[in-house]
């Protein structure tokens, strides 16, 4: 029987530790031969990420025991950090980055001796070397791949370009035994990719002040015997975004290029540049590249292409670039990862539905049938309590679309009483240049469970609803983004979906800067949660590591020429206004966004007897990795929750708020 109680009060078994140990996904998933590999972050040992693999037996085991953590730091971000290929008759031999020194190491996984090597040196300066986007070639006994070296102490002390590092070992101690294939005339690239005669290679290319979603160039230069010769563009620039490129079998090269106003897939003579939209429409065949290495697409044996697509969430399916036709590849999965691999006519990617994490897929291109072959989601929640996602699309401002979707309360016990109205967390995502996936999150599941509704916002500025609504964050952000959540909030109160009184906004890094501005404000929420935010564009604080040093100048406007805005949009220059309790979580190790402004937000708080708690984490970056961490910070928020919205809870901590 349903009965009801209170709001925030219902028993859950979706408890914070769950999240943290199940919240993770598979990441840079690969084939090398008939096993498939990839990579999974482990919180309870410290966050590393571990090395998988599975034969074609179904047997499935971590291959690279602690304390091995397969993770580039290239861009502060990373990467793929992995490749590998299957020798004939030797067994499978794999090359990784390894987190703690970022070094390059070679293994044979088979072979007599299973111990790691290197194959690249520490550096002494700066932040060091770093790796990412490797490519094999056995045949000429080197690995090929981004190389980010640092110059300096500072963060912009570095430089970027494509290498060649040796399989024999002869680098490991130094550094002039690495061949550079370019040059550093740009400020970022992606990893090679080698035509099938192995003649020619392509990557992509950009500038600081754009993003790789702003405006990129796809490069192409022959292979020689000493380097690369005769490097030209032949697609791409400031306006024009190409998000990946990648060699079909008859040597034309396909990329997926925004030039339509949607990461359209297109086929490029790479000689003419030339280039033709294989399947013409307005949904995305790509995303915004923030990290190297993510891949949308993949050609097969055969002509076809496995795509993910969409308008929104991307789905795979399989393209046939003569006709045109795309069939899609049926079963229950509503959001796949940009980490497609290929081998032969078989594909494997990370996808997960509405009710069950990521795990990781097998297609078969010939006969479309598609199964799960790792990481296999058991049922760790009961799927009763597990939220229903909603899509909408609101009305914004000058009549805008403002995508969300909205998860309402879900017991299989217990209603929201008659007469009360649930609280309601609207989150802003990180980025900004991202969007939510349309995928079984546990950590929504733990709030709604409870008797919380979470809606999550796209708001203007995300991707997938093609390059105009990209845009309308240009020289907006701190304004469109606070106002399209407010829509979303609005419209939910107008429905009489949530209490219009119990209200609170939440987001990480960009998105703790919407929702700091969203209580500096806007009068709607009760509430706010912020976990590693971006709070200040002016002071000390305020420098960023390279990858994101010059994302201001598209999302506020150069600075040079309106410097007053920089000040007005920081969160930390309106602290004076912020009036209702909120909770700060950061790691103090965070390049990305660091610490200090929040600390400044706190101090401010404190001054003027705002109620609120600041947490800090040792040994935390940018996106918290250690389950301890994890559990403290759901912990955190629903007590602050608790509080504001007046409902009791038991068997989690109080926070305690500084007054």
């Amino acid at each position: 029987m349903v009965t009801t109680a209170p709001c925030g009060t219902w028993p859950s078994p979706v408890e914070a530790a769950l999240v943290a140990a199940h919240g993770v996904r598979p990441e840079s998933v690969g084939s090398v031969g008939d096993d498939v590999w990839w990579v999974v972050a482990r919180p309870l040992e410290d966050g590393r990420r571990a090395l998988v693999r599975r034969r074609p037996g179904g047997e499935e085991s971590v291959a690279l025991p602690a304390p091995w953590d397969v993770r580039s730091r290239v861009h502060e971000y990373g990467g793929r950090a992995w490749t590998g290929t299957a020798r004939r008759g030797g067994g499978p031999l794999l090359v990784f980055v390894h987190g703690t020194d970022q070094r390059l190491h070679a293994w044979e996984p088979d072979g007599p001796d299973a111990t790691p090597r290197p194959l690249t040196p520490l550096s002494p300066v700066g932040r060091g070397l770093r790796w990412a986007d490797p490519v094999l070639l056995p045949e000429r006994g080197e690995v090929w791949c981004v190389l980010e070296e640092f110059t300096g102490p500072g963060p912009g002390d570095v430089r970027r370009l494509i290498a060649a590092v040796p399989l024999d070992g002869s680098a490991a101690g130094d550094r002039t035994a690495v061949r550079e294939l370019t040059d550093d005339r740009h400020r970022f690239v992606t990893g090679p990719r080698l035509a099938p005669d192995g003649r020619q290679v392509a990557w992509l290319a950009w500038d600081h002040p754009r993003m790789p979603w702003d405006g990129t160039e796809l490069c192409v230069a022959r292979v020689g015997r000493d380097g690369l010769t005769d490097v030209r563009t032949v697609l791409g620039g400031p306006e024009e975004a190409v998000a990946q490129v990648e060699w079909a079998p008859d040597g034309s090269l396909l990329a997926a290029t925004d030039r339509t106003g949607w990461w359209n897939l297109h086929r490029v003579d790479p000689e003419s540049g030339q280039a033709v939209n294989l399947c013409p429409r307005e949904e995305e065949f790509a995303g915004p590249l923030w990290q190297l290495g993510q891949r949308w697409f993949v050609p097969l044996a055969g002509g076809t292409v496995a795509v993910l697509h969409g308008a929104g969430p991307q789905v795979l399916g399989v393209l046939d670039p003569v006709t045109g036709a795309l069939a899609d590849v049926a079963g229950p999965w509503t959001e796949w990862a940009p980490a497609l691999d290929a081998h032969g006519t078989r594909v494997v990617g990370i996808a997960a539905g509405p009710a069950s994490g990521y795990e990781v897929v097998e297609l078969d291109g010939r006969t479309g049938r598609a199964r799960v072959v790792g990481a296999r989601r058991r049922d760790v929640v009961d799927p009763a309590y597990c939220p229903r996602a909603e899509a909408r699309t609101f009305t914004g401002p000058d009549g805008r679309p403002v995508h969300a979707r909205v998860h309402r309360p879900r017991h299989p016990e217990l209603a929201v009483p008659e007469g009360e109205l649930p609280p309601f967390v609207v989150r802003a995502h990180g980025g900004p240049t991202a969007r939510t996936p349309v995928a079984f999150d546990p950590g929504i599941a733990y709030f709604t469970s409870r008797g919380i509704g979470v809606a999550v916002v796209d708001y203007g500025g995300s991707t997938g609803y093609g390059r105009a609504y990209r845009e309308r964050l240009r020289e907006r952000w701190g304004v469109v983004d606070v106002e399209d959540c407010a829509t979303v909030a609005r419209g939910l109160v107008a429905e009489g979906i949530a209490d219009p009184a119990r209200l609170a906004v939440q987001g990480g890094s960009a998105g703790g800067w919407t929702a700091a501005l969203s209580l500096a404000t806007t009068d709607l929420y009760a509430c706010g949660t912020m976990l590693y935010p971006m709070l200040d564009l002016t002071g000390p604080g305020a420098e960023t590591h390279d990858f994101e040093s010059h994302y201001t100048e598209s999302l506020v406007g150069p600075r040079d020429r309106v410097p007053e805005r920089y000040r007005e949009r920081s969160p930390l220059r309106r602290a004076d206004r912020i009036k209702v309790p909120f909770l700060l979580l950061h790691g103090l190790d965070d390049p990305v966004c660091p610490p200090a402004p929040s600390a400044s937000l706190a101090r401010a708080a404190r001054a003027r007897g705002v109620p609120h708690a600041h947490i800090t984490f040792e040994g935390e970056g940018h996106g918290f990795r250690r389950a301890a961490t994890l559990v403290r910070t759901l912990e955190a928020e629903l007590s602050l929750y608790a509080q504001v919205f007046g409902f009791a809870l038991s068997g989690v901590p109080e926070l305690e708020l500084d007054r």
